[in-house]
């Protein structure tokens, strides 16, 4: 079996190389990039693993056309590459088997099935004590109901993943495809563990990005709104976990302790001549820590997310056909 990912990246020097080594040897072949006008590093990054031939960076500026560039990279998986299965991904998600390796969990998949879902798992900031990201961010959000907040980035979600196909379509954000292939629902054979923000610096620069028109999503706009308020930093402390807060968090179920990616990041660099991560392929199997009744509470929440998605979506259209119909008897 041959496994690609693809990634979406702009400036994600705190996080690319871990994400990049991690999924390489966690059962990934290959790597196709897509570098959105990086200038903090990231793009050195890639570069190192392009030499080692790991990794093909496809340069991108201006407008942000996320859907075309994640379908195009998708495509060319499959027919440049040979890829018998594709995981789409930000720099912040780490695709988790929930057991063995990426590739045997994808060669669980019943043959008639080619489209699988692999269910987010988000990790709040912790205070920045210098640490890497990885080492602080070890509680988790669990989501027992949908999280209605449209500023909130810890809304449950999913992360396709499909069989190789030179005709696939890949959404936004990489929650939806469109194949030829038939889709395996509620069936979550991997956790997507994402990292969205992990440092004052970072949350302020990516949020101001964003909403000023790469993607102005209520999360982002929130930050838009503090820097222009002259509130940085206080609004950036109530996203951290403090002691008081993680203490309620955990007792309550509402957070509970995951460090899947911090093991499985510092066995690498134990691996590692220098100590830091390191490309490779060694496919390292990975023990599970969540319960099956985690796992089935937690995407009942999401179901729940999605009948809320969808209602949202019925009153939009219900305003438009209004406005229509008046614009007709007008």
């Amino acid at each position: 079996m041959k496994l690609i990912q693809t990634l979406v990246v702009r400036d994600e020097i705190d996080i690319v190389d871990a994400q990049i080594s991690y999924h390489l040897n966690a059962g990934v072949d290959f790597v196709i990039a897509t570098d959105h006008e990086s200038y903090d590093g990231t793009t050195d990054v890639l570069e190192s693993y392009a030499r080692d031939a790991c990794l093909l960076r496809i340069p991108e500026s201006g407008e942000n056309r996320e859907s075309a560039w994640r379908t195009r990279m998708a495509r060319l998986a499959a027919t440049e590459h040979g890829a018998d299965w594709v995981i789409n991904t930000d720099a912040d998600e780490f695709w988790m088997p929930r057991a063995g390796t990426l590739k045997e969990t994808f060669a669980a998949v019943p043959r008639e099935y080619g489209v699988v879902w692999a269910l987010s798992r988000h990790f709040p900031p912790r205070p920045d004590d210098a640490r890497f990201f990885a080492e602080r961010m070890t509680y988790r959000v669990s989501a027992r109901a949908a999280i209605n907040d449209p500023t909130s980035p810890y809304r449950p979600h999913l992360k396709a993943a499909h069989r190789g196909d030179p005709g696939i379509g890949v959404g936004f954000g990489s929650h939806t495809v469109h194949s030829r292939w038939r889709a395996l629902h509620h069936w979550h054979p991997a956790d997507v563990l994402h990292f969205p923000f992990r440092s004052l610096e970072q949350w302020e620069r990516k949020g101001v990005r964003r909403a000023r028109g790469d993607k102005p999503l209520g999360q982002y706009v929130v930050a838009l709104q503090a820097r222009e308020q002259g509130r940085t930093s206080e609004r950036y402390r109530s996203l951290v976990l403090d002691e008081p807060t993680l203490e309620r968090g955990l007792s309550d179920g509402c957070l509970v302790v995951d460090t899947r990616l911090r093991d499985a990041l510092r066995a690498l660099r134990a691996d590692s001549a220098d100590g830091g991560p390191w490309p490779g392929g060694r496919a390292t199997p990975i023990t599970p820590v969540a319960t099956e009744a985690t796992v089935i509470a937690e995407s009942a929440g999401l179901r729940d997310a999605d009948v809320v998605r969808l209602v949202r979506h019925l009153d939009a259209l219900r305003a438009r056909t209004r406005a229509l119909e008046g614009g007709i008897r007008g």
